[in-house]
């Protein structure tokens, strides 16, 4: 079993108007060169659900999403995305605003199969008025009313791991996987790349397969992508690129998502990865000190 694909045979599988999710946290392990593979297509009309950074920053701009499912879009050190904040502002996107811990629950009902689970989270909130589309329900077992949190049905996961095999064993060392085993348990199908191609002998060591946290069948397709995550960070491999962000910051206010484009994409990810200084210098950014 062999799943292995290229980034540019990723994007010729999804279509305009897909409900896309895509993993990671903020500046944190983020599938920007699959995110760059879709700048370079015509695709349109999406609608993205994700703990957002430069990946929601970079699409809205480029006039790629049409509704926005998150929680928050920050870059960390640069709390507002200013890519992000422009769109919303503008009143360019369709938008669910909830809260994390919702956006989590949304992605378990679809994994699971439910329509929805119930939480208390929103009730008496914001989060319940502005959003029709969640919905209010009473307990069959008690009093009480909760938010019916609905399921976030994803046609398409793109995720970022530090290393995977060609069936599609999917592995993540930093010290945090998010949530992407439910991004990739939700979606109907799941596209995956990895700074690392191993062999399958790689995991039968017990501390390597520690580190699984879903199941190959979740996973449609491998691209083995070295640095892929730049300029997010892919932890213990390699830091968040702060000049990087804040060059990318900066052309908000000045040439705008085009100039950035023009600068940096280029016609292939080793045509970017050249643009921002090649291999060695993205695996050389420290990790960040906290």
């Amino acid at each position: 079993m062999d799943k292995q694909m290229s980034a540019a045979q990723v994007v010729a599988e999804l279509r305009d108007g897909m409900t896309i999710g895509i993993g990671g946290w903020g500046p944190r392990r983020k599938p920007m060169a699959l995110v760059r593979e879709i700048l370079r297509s015509g695709l349109k009309d999406l609608t993205v659900v994700s703990y957002g950074g430069a990946d929601v920053g970079m699409l809205c701009a480029a006039g790629r999403v049409k509704k926005l499912v998150f929680a928050f879009v920050s870059l960390d050190f640069i709390p507002l995305e200013p890519y992000f904040r422009a769109a919303r502002q503008g009143g360019e996107l369709e938008v669910m605003e909830i809260d994390e811990g919702m956006l989590l629950l949304g992605l378990r009902a679809a994994a699971w199969g439910v329509p929805f689970i119930p939480t208390e989270v929103g009730l008496g909130t914001d989060i319940v008025t502005r959003n029709p589309d969640i919905k209010l329900v009473d307990s069959p077992y008690d009093d009480k009313e909760w938010v019916a949190m609905p399921a976030l049905k994803l046609d398409a996961a793109l995720i970022h791991v530090d290393r995977a095999d060609a069936r599609g064993v999917c592995q993540i060392a930093g010290p945090d996987h998010y949530m992407d085993d439910w991004y990739a348990r939700a979606a109907s199908k799941t596209y995956v790349s990895c700074d690392e191609l191993v062999s399958t002998d790689f995991f039968r060591d017990p501390d390597q397969a520690r580190q699984v946290f879903w199941e190959r069948a979740a996973t449609t397709g491998v691209v083995h992508i070295p640095g892929g995550a730049h300029p997010t960070s892919c932890s213990p491999q390699y830091g968040f690129d702060v000049p990087h962000f804040k060059a990318y910051a900066a052309s908000a206010k000045e040439g705008g998502i085009q100039a950035y484009l023009d600068q940096y994409l280029g016609a292939s990810e080793q045509e970017y990865q050249q643009r921002v200084g090649g291999l060695d210098a993205i695996r050389s950014i420290a990790l960040p000190t906290y």
